[in-house]
């Protein structure tokens, strides 16, 4: 028989059953860092406590993701190896919740998913839900876009803007839906949809979107005031570059009338691809970058 590629950290730890099993894992596309942001906010407020831990040895490439060591002068002072786990986490309100966070694997999908799928059943999971983002082209200016796939049909018809008939380069969570799907679990993705001019940037936009999708499909409540404030700024400057930029101006404009003509909703309408030309992310990152370079100059003459 294989050898089982988790366990329980702790045999004293009784892990309730019947909760739902939030996940997010790195590895994949985390456009305007929804994954990331999601995952530093839940461990900065929240206690969480590892209860299951996957094997690194059967799962992790780790010349494709090295893992920290901290050198001190003249020797290795600790080392961090990678980790791939299941936490136990109660939500503003007390309620307990399962989060599988971590990598995702780059080895033994198969056997990684058959492995959720024990877990699901030993711990009698209700509902499992995800999220992770791809960059898109849409404006800034309007809500973040999103994609909803499982067996939700209620959320899917309420929150799913974009629903393409497409191939698309597979992740470990989609497999996850689509097997426990088939085993009538309820299962939901949101895939939220970034603008690709600051997909490379952390969006806190992206992690509110995330955090108000989790709890219209769960009832878990999360704070998101610190991310409304870190928003805020994040969207002052970023208007700001747009304003004093003709290219970037002209760019978001041309998505923005893109979407006037073809959304007639929020929610409901397809989202379309805008037929204008629209620049590359490293197209207006050179703008960007040509931009601040000749703010720093005109400074530098009017100092002299």
């Amino acid at each position: 028989m294989s050898e089982p590629i988790f366990r329980l950290v702790d045999l004293n730890v009784s892990i309730p059953k019947g909760l739902r099993l939030l996940a997010g894992l790195n590895g994949f596309t985390d456009a305007g860092g929804s994954i990331s942001q999601t995952a530093d906010h839940i461990f900065a407020n929240f206690d969480t406590e590892l209860v299951i831990c996957f094997d690194n040895e059967a799962l992790l490439d780790y010349r494709s993701r090295r893992p920290v060591m901290y050198f001190e002068k003249d020797h290795i002072s600790s080392y961090e190896p990678a980790v791939l786990g299941i936490y136990l986490v109660h939500d503003e309100a007390g309620q307990p919740f399962l989060y599988l966070h971590g990598y995702e694997p780059d080895f033994k999908w198969e056997r990684f998913a058959d492995a959720i799928v024990q877990i699901v059943e030993d711990f009698a999971i209700t509902e499992f839900i995800w999220v992770h983002s791809i960059p898109f082209p849409m404006p800034h200016t309007r809500p973040v876009g999103i994609t909803v796939s499982g067996n939700r049909g209620d959320l899917i018809a309420k929150y799913s803007e974009w629903k393409p008939e497409t191939q698309v380069p597979g992740n470990v969570l989609h497999l996850l839906e689509y097997r426990l799907t088939e085993l009538s679990v309820s299962s939901v993705g949101f895939v939220l949809l970034i603008p690709h001019y600051i997909a490379d940037s952390e969006y806190p936009k992206a992690a509110v979107t995330a955090f108000e999708l989790i709890s219209a499909a769960s009832g878990l409540v999360f704070p998101t005031d610190s991310l409304r404030e870190q928003n805020e700024k994040f969207e002052r400057k970023l208007n700001q570059q747009v304003s004093e930029n003709e290219d970037l101006s002209r760019m978001v404009a041309n998505l923005e009338q893109g979407y006037r003509n073809e959304r007639v909703g929020p929610v409901q309408a397809a989202v379309r691809r805008p037929e204008q030309d629209i620049p590359s992310a490293d197209d207006i990152a050179a703008q960007l970058e040509d931009y601040l370079a000749n703010r720093r100059q005109n400074n530098a003459e009017d100092e002299s």
